[in-house]
């Protein structure tokens, strides 16, 4: 059998990951807090028929030697982190972070889930949280009297209570990075978990230890550039078109093979 059927056949399956992604990626376009992912590929085991640097002579060798690749597989899909298109909403509880860092929130058991998505919300109790309901960490509780609320770049958060002068403050927003945020866990609902490969949690205020600042009624979209998910999908179906054109040849060749003898 043909090599080629195989290194072809793994180029398709390769290609159909590749898709895979940039469609998800196209699919968020338009997701707060969203990061674009890359697939990365890379070769297979080669067959070496002739090792390279065989001595063919006492005084020379081979330069190249015979190698053959097998074809490719999707090793990875990197998240790219940089910072998504800014929405000005001038909604009090939309925040964006502008650097580095993530917001942090409570799951139900009690776990802690890290996210870019800065549309917060207030439940019956007052508790600021996310469109899912999960609490906001350290948690904030707006006062039911509150007519504003104000959110400073360093996280402080205050309001105007009915009826006094200054704003009282009412809690601070914290933010987390980490050594490798591309090693977070997805599990969806734009949030992530720590991971081995993300490293351990640095937590701080924003604008401190490599944080970046927050800003009131702005929020963070996607970061996904629908021109080059575009393109990455032309590549993705050329590629694809390209190795099952080697399986067409390598049938080929193998049928003109079995018609030699009749």
């Amino acid at each position: 059998m043909l090599r080629s059927l195989w290194t072809s056949a793994s180029g398709m399956i390769a290609q159909q990951t590749n898709l895979d992604v940039t469609t998800n990626n196209l699919a968020n376009v338009n997701t707060a807090g969203f990061k674009r992912k890359r697939a990365d590929f890379a070769d297979l085991l080669y067959q070496i028929n002739r090792e390279p640097g065989a001595p063919v002579e006492p005084a020379s060798m081979v330069p190249n030697g015979v190698q053959v690749g097998l074809g490719t597989r999707v090793v990875g899909t990197s998240r790219y982190m940089g910072q998504g298109n800014l929405q000005v909403t001038d909604q009090p509880l939309d925040v964006t972070i502008e650097g580095d860092g993530f917001f942090r929130v409570l799951l139900p058991n009690g776990e802690i889930a890290y996210t870019r998505a800065g549309n917060w919300n207030v439940d019956a109790d007052g508790q600021v949280v996310n469109e899912d309901g999960l609490l906001l960490e350290p948690a904030i509780v707006i006062p039911e009297d509150a007519t504003e609320i104000m959110i400073s770049p360093e996280g402080l958060v205050t309001a105007r209570i009915a009826g006094q002068e200054e704003a009282e403050e009412i809690g601070q927003i914290e933010l987390t990075r980490f050594v490798n945020p591309g090693g977070l866990r997805a599990m969806g609902k734009n949030l992530f978990l720590e991971s081995p490969a993300s490293g351990a949690p640095i937590e701080g205020l924003p604008g401190a230890d490599g944080l970046g600042q927050l800003h009131q009624g702005v929020l963070e979209m996607s970061n996904v550039q629908v021109v080059d998910e575009m393109v990455s999908l032309i590549i993705a179906q050329r590629a694809y078109e390209a190795n099952s054109k080697g399986v067409q040849t390598a049938d080929e060749l193998l049928r003109i093979a079995n018609g030699l003898k009749r």
